[in-house]
């Protein structure tokens, strides 16, 4: 059975647990970003000079603060950015990127090629997104070279995810490249414990949890579980409730939906006070970005 479409989903239970993979399920963030992402950028830009500088920015942004998860183009403006506030070094091209970043209808590799086409049609100077194109491109083929042994997911997933799906439905909500998340949930034997996965060529992550609702389950019976303020974000717009993954707590964040989260979310006790409780947990893990 195809678990990619909605076609072929089936509601059993009252309850659905949505799950973020990256950092969430799969203990993969770190490294996309700290071995593929990062270096890229420094690599594409010539940054080496700079390189501990730049590296600590990109991961402060896209890991350790409450930007963490954001969309790989606004990370890279924010890290640009920064870079210049914090006298570091200057990263060419940041207006031109910026001005695309403002006006596109998706920050995509698909839309960055076809600014780069318009523009070239149109006489303008594509450069700078040729650059922005050629850094995503890099980090893919990057994140395709890692290590299968090391893109593992957090300890006794397999085992939480047979614990919840006894109480719910499960869906994997990520707006990860589909063929590695797929790729990555086959490999260790998480899928056959889900009922659907949800990636980016379906929509955005509000939009998945909405359609999810169409199935006929009561909003205070569907939980997101991720690990950073996209997910929450996503959350609130389809009107579910929240957990979050604390990063570099993971396995506590684990421990603590398992043995309380899941009771008070099956028991109908998961109310605005234990929502703002862990939300508060949740910011004051990631704090703000400088």
């Amino acid at each position: 059975m195809d678990k990619c479409s909605f076609d072929s989903f089936e509601k059993k239970k009252d309850y659905l647990i949505c799950i973020d993979s990256d950092g969430c399920a799969m203990d993969t963030m770190d490294i996309k970003h700290k071995h593929c992402f990062g270096p890229c950028m420094v690599k594409e830009w010539g940054l080496m000079e700079h390189e501990k500088e730049v590296l600590d920015i990109w991961n402060e942004v896209n890991l350790y603060t409450m930007t963490r998860g954001t969309n790989r183009f606004k990370g890279l403006l924010l890290t640009m950015g920064l870079c210049e506030e914090r006298g570091i070094c200057s990263v060419s091209g940041y207006e031109d990127i910026s001005d695309w970043a403002k006006n596109a209808k998706a920050l995509s590799n698909t839309t960055l090629k076809e600014e780069i086409e318009r523009r070239e049609r149109e006489g303008g100077d594509p450069s700078a997104l040729k650059k922005a194109l050629e850094w995503s491109v890099k980090t893919n083929e990057c994140i395709a070279a890692l290590p299968e042994e090391e893109m593992l997911p957090f300890p006794g997933m397999i085992e939480k995810l047979e614990k919840m799906h006894e109480a719910a439905d499960i869906a994997v909500v990520s707006s990860a490249n589909p063929e590695a998340v797929k790729s990555e949930w086959n490999r260790h034997g998480l899928i056959s414990h889900i009922d659907i996965m949800l990636t980016q060529e379906v929509g955005p992550k509000s939009y998945c949890i909405k359609k999810m609702l169409e199935y006929g389950y009561d909003s205070d019976k569907v939980i997101m579980i991720g690990d950073a303020p996209g997910d929450r974000k996503s959350a609130e717009k389809a009107g579910v409730k929240f957990f979050p993954i604390l990063v570099r707590h993971e396995a506590e964040s684990w421990e603590k939906f398992m043995k309380e989260g899941i009771v008070k979310f099956t028991s109908g006790s998961y109310d605005d006070s234990y929502q703002t409780e862990v939300n508060i947990e949740f910011e004051k893990d990631l704090g703000k970005l400088d």
